[in-house]
């Protein structure tokens, strides 16, 4: 299918056996794009023209194709079949009659995306640019445990901004795991980030044996965290509150 092939997704290597992420350039042009918005659901060409801006209208439109067309190949359908869902506050799913084992997850900075996918486990993922300013005494009061408020008061000024990046792709990959998003404890997510990357402590759900996170080889210009979560028994690999489909099967 043409419009399958323009979404050109670059494969990068596994952060970890049975994991797999792609990187994928939001800048195309309006002829791709168009092409490409065949691939979406009636609920997403919606949702692209709500966009007031061309620019981030196009990224839409570009990164939603490509994420099908994935999970079209993943699930040996057409991009088109593929029903994604809305599970707990909002996080984009599977529908149910897709394998139940499957999950995936997508982060993007600036004009690139990451898509990250995984069998049995939860996942979720964060990229953010290296070279991206921000007030990195107010966040780490926010959002840092006193344990990284104190790593990151030892580092020179440079390291300590990249290192608060790469402490934030952590905790922002386990918020997307879990669906909590920005309403996740950040200051009680206690994580070391140094030689490897680990959930030290945390409130349930955020139990540090239940919990794997894995640098993703992005480039230099790139920090990226995937986090996977293996839930206890009693909770289920997707939560079905009320699912809104986006895909092209209704789903109750």
């Amino acid at each position: 299918m043409r419009e399958a092939t323009l979404a050109r997704p670059l494969r990068l290597v596994d952060p970890v056996p049975g994991v797999q992420v792609w990187r994928c350039d939001l800048r195309r042009d309006e002829a791709d794009a168009g092409a490409l918005a065949a691939l979406l659901a009636p609920a997403e060409i919606a949702r692209a023209e709500r966009y007031g801006r061309a620019d981030l209208r196009l990224r839409y439109v570009i990164g939603r194709a490509t994420l099908r067309a994935i999970l079209g190949g993943c699930l040996g359908i057409a991009p088109q079949e593929v029903t994604i869902v809305r599970g707990r506050r909002g996080r984009p799913e599977l529908a149910d009659h897709h394998p139940a084992d499957l999950d995936f997850n997508v982060s993007h900075t600036r004009a690139t995306a990451l898509f990250a996918i995984t069998h049995a486990k939860r996942i979720g993922v964060d990229i953010e640019h290296a070279g991206r300013t921000l007030n990195v005494a107010g966040i780490a009061r926010k959002f840092m445990t006193p344990q990284e408020q104190a790593t990151l008061h030892a580092l020179d000024d440079d390291t300590r901004r990249r290192h608060l990046l790469l402490l934030w792709t952590c905790k922002e990959a386990m918020s997307k795991a879990t669906g909590d998003a920005l309403a996740a404890p950040f200051r009680d997510l206690d994580v070391r980030a140094t030689e490897q990357r680990e959930l030290v402590a945390g409130p349930p759900p955020y139990v540090p044996a239940h919990w794997r996170l894995h640098a993703v080889d992005v480039g230099e210009r790139f920090l990226a965290t995937v986090a996977l979560w293996a839930p206890p028994p009693d909770e289920p690999l997707r939560p079905r509150a009320a699912q809104v489909t986006t895909g092209s099967t209704p789903v109750s």
